[in-house]
């Protein structure tokens, strides 16, 4: 069992969500930066679709009921333990994590994963439909499961924070917007808002000019999605993005820079590419 003592700025139970529902309105949701996840859950010996706690900002502060190993991956934080690496957590032992270097999520995962009870067949909390675990609070007891596995990594050393480009494909609905508006939105750069979550990174910059008013009806929505509201500033959707929306898609993230969407902070710059 590990109890929450302080759970920093936002911190949630998170595993890779609930794929294949989105045709009932259920969102997928799972870990914002699901490779750092994935990373971390290998590294303890779990298989990677384990729950773990998805730390925002770090500044968390954890008591181990029982010993357990432990790792951490994503934004790299300030603690006594490495990033990176498995690490042992005596019984009785509390956790003291300190805020990112760089970046937003941290993710630790424990040997046997984090057992809350599972909704629609993941433990993942969801910030928009509110399925799933609530939000962690000082007080939360987290269960652990029993070890699935052999540890079998011994250091995955943390990469540098990845340039801010966020390449996308065009389209489905880059008609709906005044010729060149694709170029423009990769000729400069955009700031990220305080409005942003895990819903979607909002960005503030040139506007996105359209070619068409009103909206759409209601259509599917994808993971890395940048939809355009009437202001013209750009949203980029995240794991907990709606499944549906009516406002037009100008272009999707490629998958692999979803993640590099998901460590942005409030203040920093993004640019948009076209390029492979």
């Amino acid at each position: 069992m590990i109890e929450v003592v302080a759970p920093g700025p936002y911190a949630t139970v998170q595993d890779l969500g609930r794929p294949g529902l989105a045709h009932l309105g259920v969102p997928c949701s799972g870990a914002a930066d699901a490779p750092s996840l994935r990373l971390a859950n290998r590294l303890v010996g779990n298989p990677e679709g384990l729950a773990g706690v998805e730390l925002t900002f770090g500044m968390a502060r954890l008591r181990f009921h029982d010993a357990a190993w432990v790792a951490l991956a994503g934004a790299p934080l300030a603690s006594g333990a490495d990033m990176g690496a498995p690490f042992w957590v005596p019984a009785g032992a509390e956790l003291r994590l300190g805020p990112p270097a760089w970046g937003l999520r941290t993710y630790l995962a424990v040997r046997g994963g984090i057992e809350v009870e599972p909704v629609l067949g993941s433990r993942s909390t969801d910030s928009l439909s509110g399925l799933g675990p609530a939000p962690l609070r000082p007080g939360t007891l987290l269960p652990v499961g029993r070890p699935l596995g052999e540890i079998s990594a011994d250091l995955a050393p943390p990469p540098g924070p990845r340039p801010a480009v966020l390449r996308i494909l065009p389209g489905p609905r880059d008609d709906w917007f005044a010729p060149g508006a694709p170029a423009g939105l990769c000729a400069r750069p955009y700031t990220v808002t305080q409005d942003s979550n895990r819903v979607g990174v909002r960005l503030r910059g040139p506007e996105v000019v359209r070619a068409r008013r009103g909206e759409l009806p209601s259509e599917g929505m994808v993971l890395g999605a940048v939809q355009v509201p009437p202001s013209g500033q750009p949203i980029v959707f995240l794991a907990d993005h709606p499944p549906t929306g009516g406002y037009p898609v100008i272009g999707v993230v490629r998958a692999a820079d979803v993640p590099v969407a998901a460590q942005l902070r409030p203040g920093d710059e993004v640019r948009f590419t076209l390029r492979g």
